[in-house]
Order: C-alpha cells, then structure tokens, then sequence
C-alpha cells in the first residue's frame, strides 16, 4: 500500500506543475462518510473535518488560492459573488446530487478566500431520533406564544427547530412560514402548509419579510435568528397576536436568553419589554452536545424551562434578579422542565456519557460531584427522574 504522506508530497507537486485541481466533491463524500458536522477549507492547509466536535485533517494537499477562488466560481450564483466582493462574506446554501445539502460561509482571511461548510440532512429527524426530551413535542403543539431555541454554534439549534417544525407538519393543519438566510432543512408539505423564504433569493432583506409576515395568514412562524431590535419586536408581536413563533438566539442557557432579550432594548423601556416577554413566551430550550462514550456521536443535553405562572412573575420583577434554577426545580416534576445538569445526570445514569464529560459540561460542577456521589437533601425529589444507578 502507498504511504499516505508520500501520495500527498507527491500530489502535491503535481500540482504546482499544473496537476489536477482540487476535488470539491471527493471532500464532501468524505465528509459524508465519516458523519462529519462541518468542513473548512482555507488557503495552505489540507481541509479540515469535524467529526463527532473534534477536527480532523484530511490526508490531501494543501489548498491554493487558486482552488477556492474556482470553486467560488463553480458553487456561488452572481448575486452571492456581488454580495462577498461587498462585505467580504456571504451566507448560502447548496445541493450537490448524489451527495447532500451543505450550508455554506464563505469569508476572507489574509486576503484569501475561506469557506466553511455545515452538513444539512435532506432527511429531517424526530424529536425522538434527537434524543431530545418528550417536553419538546409538547412545546411545538403550543397553540401560541414564542419559543426560543438557544446553545452556542454547532449545538444543534437549527436541527431541534426542523424536528419541531416536522412534527407540527404530521400533527397539525396549519400554515407555517418561516424566513431563513439561508434555508437550510427542506420541509414537504404533510398536514401543513409550509412556505420557506430565503433572504436574497425569495425576499430582498430579512426586515422586508418580517414587516408583511402577519399578512400572510400564518399560523406559525420560524425566524431563523434574532438578530437585532427589529427582529425581536416583529417575534414578540406575532406571539402576543396568538401566532406560534419559533427562533434561536446564541445564548448559553435560559437566564442568558432572558437578559439578551431584555437588553435589546433601552433602560427605560425594559420595564415595558419585562411584561411583554412574560406574557408572550412559552419555552425556553437551551442546548450543548456532549460526546457520547458508549459509541462514536453526541447526545444533547437540554435545558428546558416553561414559562409557568412562577416563571412570568420573577420575569416581570424589576427589583429581582432572575433565579431560574429553582424555577427549574420546582417545575421538574409537574411541567417537565430540566436542568442541564439533571440532563447530563440522566445520560451519565444511563452510561451514554462519561463522567469528565457530565463534569465538564455541567453548570455547577461540584453540586453534580455531590449528586453523584448520593450527597443530596432527602427533601429534593426534582432529580428523581434522572439520577438512577449513577454510584455503580
């Protein structure tokens, strides 16, 4: 057998005396093959997998920036070629048969063109195929109200959203739109009619959408992102006027996403923005992938917090700072709220994740030692559902 680092010196050179090209599409069958979440390619390095949250670089050549400026040609309409020679990146996605859907980012770096590419199921997965808790079925049968999705990139926002967005579409008869930049899940339409716009191709601009969505009959929406005031307002009217709304913000947990909202807006309007928001959100669902030590992948740990008549009472409190993990606690049992660290007790239980893993992601590290450790108050009976035979 060849040594790989030789076929790559030599694949090399051939290049530089006008060998093949780069070969975009043998990238991302790999890319394919080894269920990777993301590829970047990037001017004088091999490309880059990541795989199961860990980056792997590929046994190929070095790019050249001749390499990705071709591809730009060959992957970007001329609307995306004018909108990154403007703001030196744009945002788009794409299908390449036999292959897959990958949302993609093109940006520059050093004065070379960089890509970063997302792998995007043409097959949306259940909430159960996510491992996702049953609460959130629940949570997108809401008839009203706004839902936020939340975690850092990569945490699976967009994927949890498709799922809820599919199981509204085999449950229910209602008319969904959503505004995307850019549209990454195809929906067919089920028991619901879905319509999908994506910002530059289907809408001149993400305001421009929002600003006429309500007359265009929906009975639920999907915001891709909040991603400024205008944003926010047009979300929070659609839920206070009895729409379902969905939308993510890049928030680490439920008391984060709670202040980001407030802080939107000016001091002397968030009293006003405090009663708004109580009366208009339904749930909030944080996420983080953790690794998975019985077999190669990741499950998500989630938080979950419903917005109980507790919950809207501390959210509208101006003189009171926000203690969602007791509001957690106390709704564990009745409304199926959790907390991340009862979701990472659950899959350390189960042995699906180590316990660095649970110790690492966790947000209180030393109260979950104890937890395992059977170092609990007898009267908390909020982490029965979670903590089983986690000492053994």
């Amino acid at each position: 057998m060849a040594n790989p680092a030789a076929t790559a010196t030599q694949a090399q050179a051939a290049r530089a005396e006008g060998g093949p090209a780069f070969n975009f599409k043998a990238v991302l069958q790999q890319m394919i093959q080894l269920n990777a979440s993301d590829v970047h390619l990037k001017v004088g390095r091999p490309p880059v997998l990541r795989v199961n949250g860990d980056l792997q670089t590929l046994d190929m050549p070095a790019l050249r920036p001749e390499d990705l400026k071709q591809l730009a040609e060959q992957i970007m309409t001329p609307r995306q070629v004018r909108e990154f020679t403007e703001n030196k990146e744009a945002d788009f996605a794409i299908g390449v048969p036999g292959i897959g859907r990958f949302r993609v980012n093109v940006f520059q770096q050093r004065g070379t063109v960089a890509y970063a590419l997302r792998a995007v199921p043409y097959q949306v997965r259940t909430v159960e195929e996510l491992n996702l808790p049953p609460v959130v079925s629940e949570i997108a049968m809401r008839p009203r109200g706004l839902v936020l999705v939340t975690g850092i990139t990569g945490s699976g926002k967009s994927t949890a959203l498709a799922a809820m967005v599919q199981h509204i579409n085999e449950n229910r008869n209602a008319n969904v739109i959503t505004i995307e930049d850019p549209i990454e899940f195809l929906h067919r339409d089920n028991h619901s009619n879905i319509n999908q716009r994506e910002v530059g191709m289907d809408t001149g601009s993400f305001s421009a959408a929002l600003r006429r969505v309500l007359r265009q009959d929906p009975d639920v929406i999907l915001i891709g992102e909040i991603r400024d005031l205008e944003t926010l307002e047009v979300a929070l009217k659609a839920a206070d006027t009895g729409h379902l709304v969905f939308s993510t913000l890049h928030t680490t947990d439920a008391a984060q996403t709670i202040n980001r909202v407030i802080s939107f807006y000016a001091p002397h309007q968030q009293n006003e923005v405090r009663f708004m928001l109580s009366s208009a959100l339904q749930a909030i669902i944080s996420l983080r992938l953790v690794p998975r030590k019985d077999r190669p992948g990741r499950v998500p740990a989630a938080e979950i917090l419903i917005n109980t008549a507790a919950v809207r009472d501390q959210i509208r409190d101006m003189t009171a700072s926000l203690n969602i993990p007791d509001l957690i606690k106390e709704g564990t049992v009745q409304y199926g709220m959790q907390s991340f660290d009862q979701s990472l007790m659950g899959w350390y239980s189960q042995g699906v994740i180590s316990y660095e893993s649970a110790m690492f992601y966790a947000s209180n590290p030393s109260e979950f030692a104890l937890r395992v450790q059977g170092v609990a108050g007898s009267s908390d009976t909020s982490w029965e559902g979670f903590q089983q035979d986690s000492t053994a």
